[in-house]
């Protein structure tokens, strides 16, 4: 009757020589968001490129668009600062939501579109 020698433990590496130890591997902490028991905050809700949201504001309800860097190089004027919308700038569209509001479309600064209900009198709207 043949008696094989016991295996190593599993953090040991099994070679051709001597057991050489190795540390095992380490466990990676899962994201809250894929744990299998559900704990864990509720995904944020982020603005994904070229999906159309609703915003309300005082000055009415705009449907607006975030618009990446790698979209086609045109050249646009920001309506918010005068200025131009250098080509492959990531940037916002936005018009407003009402039947026939995609005609006015227009092209703003991120920054300026965030600070419109803040621009002095004089200011046109868009």
């Amino acid at each position: 009757m043949r008696i094989d020698p016991p295996l190593p433990p599993p953090h040991m590496k099994l070679t051709r020589g001597p057991l050489v130890a190795m540390s095992p591997r380490r466990a990676r902490r899962r994201d809250p968001f894929q744990r299998p028991d559900g704990r864990g905050a509720v995904r944020p809700i982020t603005s994904v490129p070229g999906v159309d949201r609703i915003e309300s504001a005082s000055d009415g309800d705009w449907v607006v668009r975030d618009v990446p860097g790698a979209a086609p190089a045109r050249t646009y004027r920001c309506p918010g600062c005068e200025q131009e919308l250098r080509p492959g700038l990531p940037h916002i569209v936005s018009w407003p939501a009402w039947p026939g509001g995609e005609e006015e479309r227009r092209h703003w600064h991120t920054a300026c579109w965030r600070n419109r209900t803040n621009r002095g009198p004089g200011r046109r709207r868009y």
